[in-house]
């Protein structure tokens, strides 16, 4: 099974468009471009899209160490307004990772390469294999 099949099954994530482009260990990417599902009334792409984006970017890059990881806690600011018609991009970053925990930056920028968001999250390793490795 590849990351890509795995991160299939996060149907929130495949519901909202997200596309997983690339893992790496301690790396991922992952795109989705803006359609009118994806906006809040002022016609803005709405932050919790662009959250899923940035989360399933997370998810990726801190499970390809081959154990099941899960958020502690994830904060996002909002730097730039996205809407129709921009396809984003989320760049998972490891930051640390020890030995049951790590942490994550990630990256979202517009297809023009402006930061539009920057998200942190730690994360918590289970003792659980992931049935993909990288």
């Amino acid at each position: 099974m590849t990351p890509q099949e795995f991160f299939r099954n996060d149907l929130f994530a495949k519901n909202a468009g997200v596309v997983l482009l690339e893992v790496r260990e301690g790396y991922s990417k992952t795109k989705m471009e803006i359609k009118a599902e994806h906006l809040n009334a002022g016609a803005r792409t709405q932050g919790g899209a662009i959250f899923t984006l940035a989360d399933l970017a997370l998810a990726a890059a801190a499970n390809s160490h081959g154990t099941l990881a899960f958020s502690l806690s994830s904060n996002i600011t909002f730097l730039r307004a996205s809407g129709p018609g921009d396809t984003l991009y989320a760049e998972a970053r490891e930051r640390y990772i020890g030995r049951s925990t790590g942490c994550y930056q990630v990256d979202v920028t517009n297809q023009h390469g402006e930061l539009i968001a920057t998200f942190e999250s730690s994360v918590f390793r289970k003792d659980q294999k992931v049935p993909f490795e990288v």
